[in-house]
């Protein structure tokens, strides 16, 4: 394989393994950033950052976090995987997801060069600030992100679509009714994000006569709300769904048996989709007045969430409940990141209650630390150790080579004390009032010990990927040369031999 054809070649596997790669360097460089903004945090009146230089790092973390990682690997991961689980042999519309590589690889050259410093919701109007020569290139960014996502959306649609063309929806995997249901939310809910970004590129060169959402000169603020809220709270389910898909994959080839449910799944999956796009409004129900009714259906349609949510892990739960976990199962370091995202899922999850909760989030949750908590464990304890478990376990496919146990033991367990850490301490520093977006502090004493360990978490948590990228490069070259089939398949989740459980 030459350096052309991994580069340029529409081979399902040279998108993939690429889209994987450049995703970590994505992470690489998002959680720098936030090692150095958390490094000032870690102690009250320590100034490392002025104020314009930690709101800067604070955005392209999250930037380069949720639109360069987490959706990236999550596509790229499925995109390796459809092929094998939906029998289509090659993944289907494949130049788009090639173009939709190169558009994402370009939106996080723009972010670079660009160096927004309006947060990752890019709220208006402090988004906008005419005479800022570079701030145009964070909303091409914006723009070209939509495109990317869009061409994804098409990329998984046709492949579930052409799955169920096979052998019918009765009997397509749930790796399908993921990639159907993602395809569907990547497809609608780019469009209010291109039309956030052309907005802001509008009202910031002010070429046209009319304002978007300056209300300087006409624009409306709510409607940027509403607007971007609209992609804003689906983009949460863009990463979430793949995960879940692949989980549904994985599991059963571990345990030699099949999902408790299959169309338990597939509902699931549906509802999740439905649910996803009504409910971006509770992000700012404490922030700005909505009328009382629409305030109450839109908690009410959000509790609804968790419908879907228990019946995914109710699922989990009965497969794993169904019969004895075979050791080799226990012993591999995918299957260890597979039931530890598990946890961390009813870990975050649970604490999405209080968040739904109009009274309690206007009490002690809006706009403290609770809600990077609830964040963090459902991105990073869920969907970002499913991604680095499928890559363990996607590893001796990539390279011929299995990884080297103990560094991979030592990945996961400074994984989990630095990620539980981190979490509870902000849900700790939520508690006590924590404000976000916020570079320095008063030295409260729950504040202080919150905020340390914090930090001492994120450091550990950036040691465990510094060990994971050494194994990845070093038993590339030295590992251990992989079986034929490194993982032996007790259960087929393939659309050619799987069957709906009943």
């Amino acid at each position: 394989m030459t350096l052309n054809d991994f580069l340029f070649s529409n081979d399902y596997r040279h998108i993939a393994i690429k889209g994987v790669l450049t995703s970590l360097i994505m992470l690489a460089i998002g959680g720098s950033f936030a090692m150095i903004f958390r490094t000032e945090l870690m102690l009250p009146d320590v100034q490392i950052l002025g104020a314009r230089v930690y709101i800067t790092l604070m955005t392209l973390h999250g930037l380069f976090m949720v639109f360069g990682f987490l959706i990236p690997m999550t596509l790229s991961i499925t995109y390796y995987m459809i092929p094998k689980v939906l029998g289509t042999e090659r993944l289907l519309w494949s130049w788009a997801a090639q173009a939709s590589y190169w558009t994402i690889v370009a939106a996080a050259i723009f972010l670079i060069i660009g160096r927004p410093d309006f947060t990752w919701t890019f709220y208006a109007p402090m988004s906008l600030r005419v005479g800022d020569d570079l701030l145009w290139m964070g909303y091409v960014a914006i723009i070209l992100v939509a495109i990317s996502e869009f061409l994804a959306g098409l990329v998984l649609l046709k492949n579930a679509f052409s799955g169920a063309t096979r052998v019918g929806w009765g009997k397509l995997p749930l790796m399908g009714w993921g990639s159907l249901t993602v395809g569907a939310l990547l497809v609608v809910s780019t469009f209010p994000l291109g039309f956030i970004g052309y907005g802001l590129l509008s009202d910031w060169s002010q070429w046209a006569d009319v304002a978007y959402f300056d209300p300087a000169r006409g624009g409306s603020v709510m409607t940027f709300l509403y607007v971007f809220w609209t992609y804003g709270h689906p983009a949460v389910y863009l990463p979430f769904i793949p995960a879940l898909a692949v989980l549904y994959t994985l599991l059963p080839r571990f345990l030699g048996r099949p999902i408790w449910s299959h169309w338990s799944g597939v509902i699931a999956f549906i509802l999740l989709m439905i649910f996803a796009m009504p409910i971006g409004p509770h992000h700012f129900q404490t922030a700005f007045t909505i009328s009382g009714w629409y305030e109450r259906m839109v908690q009410i349609i959000t509790l609804f969430v968790f419908i879907p949510s228990i019946m995914h892990v109710f699922n989990w739960i009965a497969t794993l409940w169904g019969g004895v976990i075979p050791t080799s199962a226990k012993r591999a370091i995918p299957f260890k990141f597979l039931i530890a995202a598990i946890a961390f899922l009813i870990y975050g999850g649970a604490t999405a209650y209080l968040n739904a909760q109009i009274s309690i989030d206007a009490d002690f949750i809006h706009n403290t630390y609770w809600i990077p908590g609830h964040f963090h464990a459902m991105f990073l304890g869920f969907v970002a150790q499913m991604m680095v478990g499928s890559i363990y376990y996607l590893y001796p496919y990539f390279t011929g080579r299995m990884y080297h146990q103990g560094l991979a033991n030592t990945h996961f367990w400074l994984w989990q004390v630095g990620i539980f850490t981190k979490v509870t301490m902000m849900f700790y520093a939520g508690y006590a009032y924590f404000p976000r977006w916020v570079y320095d502090y008063l030295a409260i004493p729950d504040w202080k010990f919150s905020q340390f360990f914090i930090t001492i978490a994120g450091y550990l948590i950036g040691t465990g990927f510094l060990v994971f990228i050494f194994n990845f490069a070093w038993s590339a070259k030295r590992g251990e040369a992989a079986a034929d089939e490194p993982w032996p398949v007790k259960y087929d989740t393939s659309i050619d031999s799987a069957t709906p459980a009943e």
